[in-house]
Order: C-alpha cells, then sequence, then structure tokens
C-alpha cells in the first residue's frame, strides 16, 4: 500500500485484496473474548472532523483503539477551526503533537489530498469523506461486506476478488462520494457496476465512468448480485430534483415487491443512515437479505486493516507487514497480561 489511503482509484487490485485479506484475519481476532491488539501501541491517530458523522467517528476510532493506538477526537466545532484557523495551521498542529496518522473527514472536495501532499502532516492520511468526492474505507468495508456474502461465505474468500459479480448503486448518485468510491473499487476488483437513479440525480460525466447507467430500476433488479441503496441527501440540496419523496419512492425506491424480483442470493446493501419509506421500505431494510448492520460491523475491521497496513512498518515506507495471524495474536496479547 501508498503512504496514504485518499482515493479508491489509487488502490490497485493486489492492494485491495490485501485490505480485505488483513481485515479478514482481524475479524477472527474480533471473534475472541480479548479483543484487543498490541499493534499500534506508541502510535497516534487522529480523527479530525470538520464534518459531522458520528457512525464514521466512531468506527475509525474503536479500529485503533482496537490495535492500542492512542486516539486524539478532533472536532472543528468549537475548536479554533471555528474561529477562523485554516487547515495548514490545524494541520501543523497536530503534527507538533506527534500525529501518525490523521483520519480526515471534510465538507470541501479535496481537502484530503492537500493535506496529504502539503508537507505539513509527516504521518499518514486516511481520507473519511471529503465533499461529494470520495470516501474509500465504505467501499472498502461494502467490498467486504460483499465477498463473504457472495463469494467466501464463512472463510471470506481470502485471495478473491469480485470477478463476475454485478452490483447496482440506487439513489442520489450526484452528492454522493460512497457511490464514487464504489465504482472504482468494485470495477477494481472485476465487477460490474450500474447506477440507477433519476436523470437529475446522476453527475454530468457519468458516463465515462466505468460503468453503465440506467433510468430503469425494475429492469436492472433481475440480474444484480446486490443492490446498494443510497440515501438522498438533502442537506446537500439546493434545489428540487425530483416531484415529490413519494414519486422517488415509487420509482426509485425499495420495497418488498421489488426485493422478490432479485435473484434468491442477492443482497441489499446500504451505507446508512437510511431514510426508511423513502428510499427502503422498514420490510427491506429489516429483512436477512439487507447487509446494513453487517457493514457497520465490517466498518471496523476494515479500518483496522488499513490503519495497520498504514502504520504497522517501523517506518512510512517500510515494507508492508504481513496480516496477524489469530492464533498469534491471542497469544501475544495473552503474554502481555501476565507479565
Amino acid at each position: 500500500m501508498k503512504r496514504h489511503l485518499i482515493s479508491a482509484a489509487d488502490l490497485t487490485r493486489d492492494d485491495a485484496v490485501l485490505i480485505l485479506d488483513t481485515a479478514e484475519e482481524l475479524a477472527r481476532v474480533a471473534d475472541r473474548t480479548i479483543r484487543k491488539l498490541p499493534t499500534l501501541r506508541g502510535r497516534t491517530v487522529v480523527n479530525l472532523f470538520f464534518e459531522d458523522s458520528t457512525r464514521t467517528r466512531i468506527s475509525f476510532e474503536a479500529a485503533a483503539k482496537r490495535l492500542s493506538a492512542d486516539v486524539i477526537n478532533f472536532s472543528a466545532k468549537g475548536s479554533s477551526v471555528s474561529k477562523g484557523e485554516s487547515l495548514k495551521d490545524t494541520a501543523l498542529t497536530l503534527e507538533a503533537m506527534g500525529a501518525d496518522a490523521v483520519v480526515i473527514r471534510h465538507h470541501d472536495s479535496g481537502a484530503p489530498h492537500r493535506l496529504a501532499t502539503s508537507g505539513w502532516i509527516g504521518g499518514s492520511v486516511v481520507n473519511a469523506g471529503d465533499g461529494t468526492h470520495e470516501h474509500p474505507t465504505q467501499a472498502l468495508l461494502d467490498a467486504f461486506t460483499l465477498r463473504r456474502r457472495l463469494v467466501g461465505g464463512s472463510g471470506g474468500g481470502a485471495g478473491r476478488d469480485l470477478s463476475g459479480r454485478r452490483v447496482t448503486v440506487v439513489g442520489d448518485i450526484l452528492h454522493s462520494r460512497v457511490a464514487r468510491s464504489n465504482v472504482h473499487l468494485l470495477t477494481t476488483l472485476g465487477a460490474e457496476v450500474t447506477l440507477v437513479a433519476p436523470p437529475t440525480l446522476v453527475p454530468l460525466g457519468a458516463e465515462t465512468w466505468p460503468c453503465e447507467v440506467s433510468y430503469d430500476l425494475d429492469a436492472v433488479l433481475p440480474k444484480s448480485d446486490a443492490v446498494m441503496m443510497l440515501r438522498v441527501q438533502r442537506e446537500r440540496m439546493n434545489a428540487a430534483f425530483f416531484p415529490t419523496e413519494r414519486e422517488y419512492a415509487r420509482r426509485y425506491g425499495l420495497n418488498g415487491d421489488r426485493m422478490a424480483r432479485m435473484p434468491e442470493h442477492a443482497v441489499v446493501m446500504h451505507p446508512g443512515p437510511m431514510n426508511r419509506g423513502m428510499e427502503i421500505t422498514a420490510e427491506v431494510a429489516d429483512s436477512d437479505r439487507c447487509t446494513a448492520v453487517e457493514q457497520v460491523a465490517g466498518g471496523v475491521t476494515i479500518r483496522m486493516a488499513v490503519l495497520y497496513l498504514l502504520l504497522g512498518g517501523a517506518e512510512p515506507a517500510a515494507s508492508t507487514p504481513a496480516p496477524p495471524s489469530a492464533s498469534a495474536a491471542e497469544s501475544t496479547t495473552r503474554t502481555e497480561e501476565n507479565a
């Protein structure tokens, strides 16, 4: 892996499979009574959030703490940022505190890239969502869930990708960084991706992306291995993109009847939070075919894997460490407890 994780497009097929395989090993450790590993003891991870996102911040915090890293949560609200401090000055402050990794979520697209390439930070930078650009760890946890459900079963499909699987992403593509990251990552892993949305919610230039674009959900469902429903992001909308919520739900919402048209093995995904009754009904959200809860659990494991691979070496440029085996991790933990 590279020193930073800014975009899913930066990951090769081997990079992505390595992260998924490492997460699979770490998931086995997480199933044990003692979940904590000493891998990143002495390292400091800063969660730098300029946008509210309790789910993502807690997931990164849990991941870092399970690897024994020290965690600093930095919220823009109530901080010097709200008083006008620049991103540069904030970064220099974090560097002075000895941050080994900065997990940044920012309302401006490109902010994590700026932080990673500016020289202000000596450690690794992980993009936790920037504007309407990307959210690479969300795409990784989605791929982790898909590989478990569609390829590997209980074994997780170690070493394998998603070749031949067909994934349909439905909803507010225009404002979704999750959709962009998933298109990049899933196609890198060999999947065929189709975007489905009203014409007003399809970004300009989407026809150049490595995926298909459709406006007819019912036509795509019977040939989908997975259907990912996206939240309509009202907070980012400054105009009317569809007539009414009822009309949107009628044409692009996933209900029980539509789910019944999907292949028996197909799953329903949602990055959360959900607008129940709009893009997804309660019947679908609460069904066994919906992986929303699995995605949350997999999010902690994937973020553990990312932090482990970025920081597990002695130096940022060191060779990538081998994934920890469950037995070795348990042995190390017991030894430290008995010391």
